[in-house]
C-alpha cells in the first residue's frame, strides 16, 4: 500500500505527547518533533511511496542501527502502513542552511573550517565504530554550540549493524548529488550497490560543496531523470571547486574520481585540524 501523507501518530506508538510539530512529509516519511513530558523526540513514520517501497521499512532499520551504536531510549515498530521509531530529537542547525549566509558575490565561498571539522568528526566517529552511513548530505548534519559540534542523523541506509530480515533492504544508493561515481555505476548497471568508507567521504565532499556554494558539484538539468543524473556523476566532470583555501583543496581531494585515491576520513580530520590551529 502506498500513501502520501502526512500521516498522524497512530495511537499505539508509546509516546505521550504534549505538543507536536510537523517536521517534514516527503519520499515516504512523515517526521513530527514531539514535546513529552520527559523531554523531546522525533517520530518517524515510514510508508511506501510512489517511487520506493523500502521507505516504509525505513524507520524500523535506523532504529535498529541506532540500538546498536547504543541510543538506549530509541524504540521501534510497525504500523499500518509501514514501520515507525521514536528517538531523542537532536537540536542544530543544518549545515546547508547554517553556511547560507557564506556565500559572496564574487563567487568563493569562505565557510568557518570549525564546522568542516565538526562535521567530518561526526562521520569519522561512526567509521571508527565500524559503520557506514551511506546517505551523507547537508542536511543530515546539525551543527551546534561553540566551539561547533555536529550530529549526523538519518541512519536508515546505514551498514555496520545486523539487521533483522524482515526490516533489511537492498542498498540502492542515496540522494543522487552526494552520490561517488563507483556507485552510481553500480546502481546503473546492477540496481543497488554496497555504500563505502570511500563513497562516504566523496559524500562529505561534495556535502561541503553544496553547503558551501549552493550548486551540486557535478551539473545536470534540475529535471533530469534519476539515470541521468547517475551518468553525470558516471561521466566524472564535476564543477570548479570555488572554496576558498585549504577547504577548497580538501574538498577536491574528496571528490577524486577513483576510491582510493580519496583521503581516508581521518585524514580529512586532521587536514582541517592543521588548517584550523
Amino acid at each position: 500500500m502506498t500513501g502520501s501523507g502526512p500521516f498522524e501518530i497512530p495511537d499505539h506508538i508509546p509516546v505521550t505527547l504534549t505538543t507536536q510539530r510537523l517536521v517534514l512529509n516527503r519520499r515516504g516519511s512523515t517526521v513530527w518533533d514531539v514535546e513529552t513530558p520527559t523531554g523531546r523526540v522525533v517520530v518517524k513514520l515510514g510508508y511506501a511511496s510512489k517511487t520506493h517501497v523500502w521507505t516504509a521499512l525505513a524507520p524500523a532499520r535506523e532504529g535498529v542501527i541506532l540500538q546498536a551504536l547504543g541510543t538506549a531510549t530509541v524504540t521501534y515498530g510497525q504500523w499500518d502502513h509501514g514501520t515507525w521509531n521514536v528517538q531523542p530529537w537532536q537540536a542544530g542547525t543544518d549545515l546547508q542552511h547554517l553556511w547560507e549566509h557564506h556565500r559572496t558575490r564574487d563567487g568563493v565561498s569562505r565557510p568557518p573550517l570549525s564546522d568542516a571539522l565538526a562535521c567530518a568528526r561526526a562521520l569519522a566517529e561512526l567509521h571508527e565504530r565500524g559503520y557506514v552511513h551511506g546517505d551523507v548530505q547537508p542536511a543530515h548534519f546539525l551543527v551546534r554550540d561553540e566551539p561547533a559540534r555536529a550530529a549526523l542523523i538519518d541512519l536508515a541506509l546505514a551498514r555496520g549493524a545486523e539487521i533483522p530480515p524482515r526490516f533489511d533492504f537492498a542498498y540502492r544508493g542515496c540522494l543522487v548529488h552526494y552520490e561517488s561515481p563507483e556507485t552510481s555505476r553500480r546502481v546503473l548497471e546492477d540496481g543497488s550497490a554496497v555504500p563505502t568508507r570511500e563513497a562516504d567521504v566523496y559524500a562529505l565532499g561534495a556535502t561541503l560543496f553544496m553547503a558551501a556554494t549552493g550548486w551540486r558539484h557535478v551539473e545536470y538539468p534540475d529535471d533530469a531523470s534519476r539515470p541521468a543524473q547517475r551518468q553525470a556523476i558516471v561521466n566524472g566532470t564535476h564543477r570548479p571547486v570555488n572554496i576558498a583555501g585549504s577547504l577548497g583543496a580538501l574538498v577536491t581531494d574528496m571528490l577524486r574520481y577513483h576510491a582510493e585515491d580519496r583521503p581516508t576520513i581521518q585524514d580529512v580530520c586532521k587536514a582541517l585540524e592543521q588548517a584550523a590551529a
